[in-house]
């Protein structure tokens, strides 16, 4: 396979009912037939996707995570990495933003990652297959491990060696 460069994609999200409330406005538009958006009246900026506030869950999955599950299941490291301030959007993207999705449409990438990775893993019947996962959150210039609660940000340490 060949080098996967880093992809960096966009979404905009609609506005809440509060804003929408409040009266506040998009400040975001997206350039028609480009990967480009206006911030304000004139700061461009493109990127390699970029999805509007009517983008559907299936259709972020399908063009940016998909085709690294399949690099996963071949036998490479991926990496995704969601940023944007708070209230931007990312939880939503990533995990649904509800407990409990009320719909398959809702699930963010994390579950449909989850769902098809284990699909293939299921389908490799003379293949073994270890998978680790890491879920961590930067805030504020502190790391916390999301999937190990208790573990303090001076406990953790980011790297990669030889055994990954």
């Amino acid at each position: 396979m060949a080098e996967i460069p880093v992809k960096v994609a966009v979404r905009i999200r609609p506005l809440h009912p509060k804003e929408i409330l409040h009266n506040h406005q998009v400040c975001v538009r997206i350039v028609p037939n480009t990967q480009q958006v206006i911030i304000g009246k004139d700061r461009a900026f493109t990127f390699d996707f970029v999805f509007g506030q009517r983008s559907l869950q299936d259709e972020i999955y399908t063009t940016c995570i998909k085709p690294l599950v399949s690099s996963l299941i071949e036998g490479y490291n991926v990496t995704v990495f969601a940023y944007g301030q708070t209230g931007s959007g990312k939880t939503y993207t990533i995990g649904g933003g509800h407990l409990v999705p009320t719909s398959d449409e809702e699930n963010g990438i994390i579950p449909r990652a989850i769902q098809e990775m284990y699909s293939k893993i299921a389908e490799k019947h003379n293949t073994d297959f270890t998978v680790k996962v890491s879920y961590i959150e930067v805030y504020k210039e502190e790391l916390r491990d999301l999937l190990e609660l208790e573990t303090h940000s001076k406990d953790m340490h980011i790297r990669e060696d030889e055994k990954g």
